[in-house]
C-alpha cells in the first residue's frame, strides 16, 4: 500500500492544476442533506465544482459518492423514498425550483454510467438517439450530429465503417466510448460519470481516461472512482467523502500529499476503505 500512496503522490506531483482562484463553478451545493427514507445518506454537504476541469469523488463503499453524484442531475428522485433539502445551484439556477425542468437539467448534464448500458440498436442510432427525441428528423444533420459525437468520443475511426452494425457486437471499452458519444450527442454542459472505467480492462481504462482529459476542454466532468491512480491521474480537483459527509475537497495535489483532515489521509494511506 505504501508502494501505491506512492505513486499516487508522485503522479499529482508531476501534472499541473488550475487554482481555485482561476476559475468558476458550474455547481453551488449549500447545506444538501439526503435521506432515503430514515437513512441519511448525504448530510450538510457544502461544495463548489469548478467549470471545465475534472473533479474526482472518491471515497470508501457506502459513502455517498454515486448518490451525491445522481443528485447533481436529480436522477437520485427515481427512488421514490428519496428526500432532500438544502440548495443546488447549476449555473446559478436551484435545480430544485419547481420551475426548472428536470428534462432540461438532464439535457445540460448527461451522465455515463459504471457499466457500458448501449441500446440493443444500431451504433448511429444509439448516438442518434438523444437528437430524435429532441426533434431533429432531418437525415443529413443526424449524420453530421453522429460523427461529431463519434469523433469527440475518440472512437469514429473505429466505427466509421460499422455504423449500422449492432452496437452489442463492439468490445466492452467501445461500447463505453459509444455511450460517451451519446451523451455528446445531446450537446451537455455537464458529463457525471460513475466509475466510468471500473468494468473495462486496462487498455479500454486507458482509453477513457485520455479522453476525459480532452473533454474537459469544452465541458465539465464530475468522476466517482473507486481508484485512487485514476484519480490521481485525471482530475484536478478531489473531493473525499466519507459516511455521508463531505470530508474535505481541494486541488488534486494538495489533497493527496497534504490533506488538511488525518481522515482523509487514513483513507488515502489505505488505514481503512
Amino acid at each position: 500500500m505504501e508502494k501505491v500512496v506512492e505513486e499516487v503522490r508522485e503522479t499529482v506531483n508531476s501534472n499541473t492544476r488550475p487554482s481555485v482562484k482561476d476559475t468558476s463553478s458550474v455547481y453551488n451545493v449549500k447545506d444538501l442533506n439526503l435521506w432515503y427514507g430514515d437513512n441519511h445518506a448525504l448530510k450538510s454537504v457544502d461544495m463548489n465544482i469548478p467549470e471545465k476541469t475534472v473533479t474526482a469523488i472518491i471515497g470508501p463503499s457506502g459513502c455517498g459518492k454515486s448518490t451525491f453524484l445522481k443528485t447533481l442531475n436529480r436522477m437520485v428522485e427515481m427512488t421514490p423514498i428519496v428526500r432532500t433539502t438544502g440548495d443546488i445551484h447549476y449555473r446559478e439556477q436551484n435545480i430544485f425550483d419547481t420551475k426548472y425542468k428536470v428534462e432540461e437539467l438532464r439535457t445540460r448534464v448527461g451522465m455515463v454510467f459504471q457499466k457500458p448500458n448501449p441500446f440493443s440498436k444500431s451504433i448511429f442510432e444509439n448516438v442518434a438517439y438523444g437528437p430524435r427525441i429532441h426533434g431533429i428528423k432531418d437525415k443529413k444533420t443526424l449524420e453530421q450530429i453522429v460523427e461529431k459525437s463519434l469523433k469527440g468520443a475518440a472512437i469514429w475511426e473505429e466505427v466509421k465503417d460499422r455504423l449500422h452494425d449492432n452496437a452489442y457486437g463492439l468490445s466492452g471499452g467501445q461500447q463505453q466510448r459509444i455511450c460517451i458519444a451519446r451523451c455528446l450527442a445531446i450537446e451537455p454542459d455537464v458529463i457525471l460519470m460513475d466509475e466510468p472505467t471500473s468494468a473495462l480492462d486496462p487498455i479500454s481504462t486507458l482509453k477513457v481516461e485520455e479522453l476525459i482529459q480532452d473533454l474537459k476542454q469544452k465541458y465539465s466532468i464530475i468522476i466517482v472512482t473507486h481508484n485512487m491512480q485514476q484519480a490521481a491521474r485525471v482530475s484536478d480537483f478531489t473531493a473525499f467523502f466519507l459516511h455521508g459527509e463531505l470530508i474535505e475537497m481541494d486541488k488534486t495535489d494538495k489533497l493527496f500529499s497534504t490533506p488538511l483532515d488525518s481522515r482523509t489521509d487514513d483513507y488515502i494511506t489505505g488505514r481503512f476503505g
